[in-house]
């Protein structure tokens, strides 16, 4: 998970280096394309690793994947890096609140203030009113619903598929649909930007690798909480490399998401541990 961190923060600070002569979307195709090209060793030396036997899951992961891909790219480039991150940080708690909504799951009361406190550090993020919702702000929401969808699909699919396999069919089935969603924004790359982008797909690979293999070893809760890393170092790099500036309540807010999501995580795995206790004690 550490990896992982350190990896989509290098990622984020890449994409907004190049954003500035690309545009977002167009970045979105070299991310996947190259990440692709960094996992194309792996693939060649594992033979049947990407199985179609579950493809319709990979194909729902690769859906919102894009969408939440698409989005981000455009929030980085055009909103400040912490804030984005703070909004995204809301993805687990659309997950939950989904899974309330459309699968049945309990509303317990731990579960109830975890949410209702995440959402107040949303509030405390975007403050409506007092904060102008730029294109950028908007985008960052959007990424975080589809996020949130992706977060549920890879845990799903984790659970029955080697982790590798759910990383690179990521890049496989998301890399020919940006470059159609992209076309209509293009341009080539100048040759100083290419060492940026390789940097970029590197990130990204390592970054899906890592992740999905946190998510294998070990449970949410467990992990959730070395997210604080990203949270650190993409804030450092906002002031020190882009002049941004936040205030008290952006970074409180970002906390106190990120706080309820591990909250949410713990509280879930406690429960599950109690029903598996429950069913072994009734077998």
């Amino acid at each position: 998970m550490i990896v992982a961190c350190v990896s989509f923060a290098g990622l984020w600070v890449l994409i907004r280096l190049i954003s500035e002569e690309l545009h977002p979307f167009a970045i979105v195709v070299w991310r996947n394309f190259i990440g692709l090209l960094w996992l194309l060793p792996m693939l060649l030396l594992t033979p049947g690793l990407l199985r179609i036997e579950r493809l319709p899951g990979h194909v729902r992961r690769a859906t919102s994947g894009v969408i939440a891909t698409f989005a981000t790219f455009y929030a980085v480039s055009n909103a400040p890096l912490a804030t984005v991150l703070a909004i995204n940080y809301t993805a687990p708690l659309f997950a939950t609140v989904g899974a309330i909504l459309f699968l049945g799951e309990r509303v317990r009361l731990v579960r109830s203030v975890a949410l209702g406190v995440g959402l107040f550090g949303m509030l405390l993020v975007l403050r409506p009113g007092a904060t102008e919702m730029s294109p950028g702000l908007w985008a960052a929401i959007v990424s975080a619903l589809a996020t949130a969808f992706s977060l549920v699909a890879i845990k799903a699919l984790t659970g029955t598929d080697d982790a590798r396999a759910v990383a690179a069919w990521s890049f496989v089935l998301t890399t020919p649909v940006s470059l159609l969603l992209a076309l209509p924004f293009w341009t080539w790359p100048e040759p100083h930007l290419w060492p940026l982008l390789v940097g970029l797909g590197a990130c990204a690979a390592a970054g899906q690798m890592a992740l999905s293999q946190a998510f294998a070893a070990a449970d949410a809760s467990a992990v959730m909480p070395f997210d604080f890393v990203r949270f650190g170092l993409i804030t450092i790099a906002g002031i020190l490399l882009f002049g941004e500036r936040y205030d008290l309540w952006t970074i409180v807010g970002g906390a106190i998401i990120l706080a309820s999501t591990i909250t949410l995580a713990i509280r879930e795995q406690q429960v599950a541990r109690a029903l598996r206790s429950t069913s072994s004690t009734d077998t």
